[in-house]
């Protein structure tokens, strides 16, 4: 079995529009897609990544249908962050930043390198980071008006915050193919950062040891969950076989329209998914409001298509009613 590293980050926010002109026109990724959950098809579902899409570079945001906002605590999938090619790269987001008045920490040590930690408009802790492998076939988003010299190019590191680092440890490193790289010490809390080498992306996964928080209870500005990336569906099911033989609680395999994907819960709780490699390429958009984007819909539900959208129209009138 091979592991390709991170193939996904999905996040919960309180409005796609906001989330659209934050990650879109201000972080300068590209929409790929405007669908709704296919759990929930009453939950709107933006895709964001690179120019051609591809795993290694999404970051999803469900817009939640209540008012209920994140919790912080440990157990949690507690910051995604995002690789750019430099520091000076840091110093262009510093700037941007400050001129969008986006909350930020300015640039900081972390371990061997630096971090700019920020957040979204709905309070998500979010990060910029050098990649720890500046060459690759890399595709930032050309429509932007970010330089392309520093453009976020993937997924850098998701940051775990758990009490039992070393159980989840043990999954990464035993079935994903994930490395201990360093323990930074000189943290608030400990951190084991670990790595996957099989991709240019280089993606790392930081547990964060913290038994001192109580559990977070998850809500808007909360991570949903984390996708890793596996080869092709015959790994799928040999992750599904270690899912059975270890007695994890587990969705079984589901059927995407454009990847497979099992979800499960490690052992400290947090919501994995296991998408293996995407079967046909998805949208590429280009519009300047999320309004005027077409509702994207997998074959399974055009039949539905009347209904969910009338749904949605509801919902909206709702949420803008009570605002």
């Amino acid at each position: 079995m091979k592991s390709l590293g991170i193939h996904h980050v999905s996040s919960l926010v309180a409005d796609i529009r906001v989330s659209f002109k934050f990650y879109h026109k201000v972080l300068g990724m590209k929409l790929l897609m405007k669908t709704v959950n296919q759990d929930d098809y009453t939950m709107y579902h933006l895709f964001f990544a690179d120019e051609q899409g591809r795993p290694g570079t999404e970051f999803t945001v469900f817009q939640i249908n209540t008012f209920k906002k994140n919790v912080f605590g440990t157990n949690a999938i507690d910051r995604t962050v995002f690789s750019v090619k430099s520091e000076k790269a840091l110093h262009y987001w510093l700037e941007r930043f400050n001129v969008n008045n986006v909350e930020h920490c300015g640039i900081e040590d972390y371990g061997d390198t630096k971090i700019i930690r920020f957040e979204d408009p709905d309070g998500m802790p979010l990060a910029l980071s050098i990649a720890s492998q500046v060459e690759g076939d890399f595709a930032p988003n050309h429509d932007s008006d970010v330089p392309l010299d520093y453009a976020i190019i993937g997924i850098h590191s998701v940051h775990l915050r758990v009490r039992y680092p070393d159980a989840t440890e043990t999954i990464l490193v035993g079935w994903f193919h994930f490395e201990r790289l360093a323990l930074l010490t000189n943290e608030p809390f400990p951190v084991t950062v670990l790595r996957n080498h099989h991709s240019d992306y280089q993606h790392e996964v930081h547990l964060i040891e913290d038994d001192t928080n109580p559990v977070e209870d998850q809500g808007i500005g909360g991570i949903h969950h984390l996708a890793l990336y596996v080869e092709d569906y015959a790994d799928l099911i040999a992750i599904n076989n270690k899912l059975i033989e270890k007695n994890f609680r587990n969705s079984g395999l589901h059927p995407r329209e454009f990847f497979d994907a099992i979800y499960f819960r490690e052992p400290n709780g947090l919501l994995f998914e296991v998408s293996a490699k995407i079967k046909k390429v998805p949208l590429s958009i280009s519009a300047d409001e999320i309004d005027d984007v077409p509702l994207y819909l997998p074959d399974f539900l055009q039949n539905k298509r009347e209904g969910i959208e009338k749904e949605l129209c509801k919902i909206d009138k709702f949420r803008y009613e009570a605002e």
